[in-house]
C-alpha cells in the first residue's frame, strides 16, 4: 500500500490520515504499480478543546491543502504543479499520464488542422487556370448525378489529349448533360463542346493582363491559408495556457510547448511558399 511520509503525518489529523488511508485500499483509486491515482485527502473539521466540532479557519483550510499537496508528492503524484480542488473537502491529483496525454492532444489536433489547410491550398492553386491543359483544373467540379453532388472525376475519365485540350469521357453516357451543366456552372472559365460521346473543353492561352490577375489570386489564395495556420497556432497555445492555469503546466513548460507549435506554423509555410513558388513558375510560362 502507498504510504506517507512521516513528516506530512506529522502534520494531518488523526481523522484526515484516517480518511487517507482508507481511501488509498479502495482499489479503484489506485494504478497497477500500487501508487494511488486519484488523491482524495479528506479535510473533516477541526474539534476543539471541549470536543466541540467547529468549521476550520481560512488559515487552517490553507494549511490543511499544503498538506494534502505534500501528501500526493510523497506518493509520486503530480500535485506539486497539478492540484485541482474538487471541493473544500478534497483535491484530485492530475497524473503525469494524463497529462501528457493531453499535450498529446493538442499537438496531434494541431497538426491535422495544418495539414487540412495545406490540402485546401494545393486545391485552390489547382483549380487556377494556368494557359495549359490540366485534369487539376477540375478537381473541385461537383455533378448533381442521380440526386447526388459528386466529383466530376469519380463518374469520369479525364484527360489531356495535348496541351490545350481536357477530354471528359464519362462511365455513364447518361451523365453527359449533368456534367456538361456543371461545368458550365463552374468557376473554371472553360466552354464544354458535347459531341453525345464526350466532352471536350478548349483551353486558351493566357492574355498577359489575365495572368497578372491569377499572379494576385494565387497570392492572396496563398496567404489566406498562412492565417488560417496562425489560427491554429494561437488555439493550440491557448489550450497550452488553460492547463497551466488548471496548475498542470509550468510557465516553462508552456514556452517550450509554443516554441513546438511555432516551429510547426513555421514548417507548413514554408511548404505553403513552395507551392506558391510553383504555381507562380505555371502562370509565368508560356
Amino acid at each position: 500500500m502507498a504510504t506517507i511520509s512521516a513528516a506530512v503525518v506529522a502534520g494531518l489529523s488523526g481523522a484526515v490520515v484516517s480518511s487517507f488511508s482508507a481511501e488509498l485500499k479502495n482499489p479503484a483509486l489506485r494504478s497497477s504499480n500500487g501508487r494511488a491515482r486519484v488523491c482524495a485527502v479528506r479535510a473533516g473539521k477541526i474539534s476543539g478543546a471541549a470536543g466541540v466540532r467547529r468549521r476550520p479557519t481560512q488559515a487552517q483550510q490553507q494549511q490543511q491543502l499544503s498538506w494534502k499537496k505534500n501528501a500526493a508528492k510523497s506518493l509520486g503524484l503530480v500535485c506539486a504543479t497539478s492540484v485541482e480542488v474538487v471541493t473544500n473537502r478534497s483535491i484530485r491529483c492530475a497524473t503525469t499520464e494524463e497529462i501528457d496525454a493531453e499535450k498529446e492532444l493538442i499537438e496531434e489536433d494541431a497538426m491535422e488542422r495544418m495539414e487540412k489547410t495545406l490540402e485546401t491550398v494545393r486545391g485552390n492553386f489547382n483549380s487556377v487556370r494556368t494557359g495549359r491543359a490540366s485534369p487539376n483544373l477540375l478537381d473541385r467540379v461537383e455533378v448533381e448525378y442521380y440526386g447526388t453532388n459528386v466529383i466530376l472525376k469519380s463518374i469520369a475519365q479525364v484527360s489531356t489529349p495535348d496541351g490545350s485540350t481536357i477530354l471528359i469521357q464519362p462511365f455513364d453516357k447518361s451523365s453527359l448533360g449533368a456534367i456538361e451543366k456543371a461545368i458550365i456552372k463552374s468557376d473554371v472559365g472553360l466552354n464544354p463542346n458535347n459531341d453525345g460521346n464526350v466532352i471536350r473543353l478548349n483551353v486558351p492561352q493566357l492574355t498577359s493582363d489575365r495572368r497578372k490577375d491569377l499572379l494576385k489570386l494565387v497570392s492572396k489564395l496563398s496567404e489566406d491559408g498562412k492565417v488560417a495556420l496562425r489560427n491554429v497556432r494561437r488555439d493550440s497555445i491557448k489550450a497550452y495556457e488553460k492547463l497551466e492555469k488548471e496548475k498542470k503546466l509550468s510557465s516553462d513548460n508552456v514556452k517550450d510547448l509554443s516554441d513546438d507549435i511555432q516551429k510547426m506554423t513555421d514548417d507548413y509555410v514554408k511548404k505553403i511558399d513552395v507551392l506558391l513558388k510553383e504555381k507562380e513558375k505555371e502562370l509565368t510560362t508560356v
